[in-house]
């Protein structure tokens, strides 16, 4: 059974690796890097009060993922919280576990409004949010560093 469980500095390996292949994969649009994937990983399990994560496991090992930021949406007047990262390990997919875990968040965060974004061909991922109650958005995002 696989179980969902706040992230520890004691995942960091299991998880690091997941990173990378996340951010390889054409789910992501950025390629990451060791630097980003360790300051993320670091507010996660530290005091970040913006950050944080949680590790699916079964029997002890970590076959998933997930970090979500904290914010205030003014468009909806409620608190949002993003899904940022969501990655199961292949053999894991299609078991139902991204629905459970959108279940945790709704009941961890009761009145929220939950966001993600994902990329418009991963048609597995897709039908997995639609058939949680997410609906696409027709906003463009657009990003500015400084």
């Amino acid at each position: 059974m696989v179980k969902i469980e706040p992230m520890t500095a004691s995942h960091a390996g299991a998880v690091l690796h997941m990173m990378r292949t996340f951010y390889a994969s054409a789910a992501v649009h950025t390629d990451g890097s060791e630097e980003v994937f360790r300051a993320d990983l670091g507010a996660c399990v530290g005091e970040c009060p913006y950050l944080e994560g949680f590790v699916f496991t079964e029997d002890g090992a970590v076959v998933g993922y997930s970090m979500e930021a904290r914010s205030f949406s003014t468009e909806y007047g409620r608190p949002c919280v993003w899904v940022e990262d969501l990655y199961l390990e292949p053999a894991y997919r299609g078991r139902g576990l991204a629905g459970e875990f959108f279940k945790f968040l709704e009941d961890k965060y009761p009145g929220c409004a939950l966001r993600l974004e994902a990329d418009p061909e991963n048609a597995p991922a897709l039908r997995a949010y639609r058939k949680s109650g997410f609906r696409e958005m027709s906003y463009a995002e657009l990003i500015k560093f400084t």
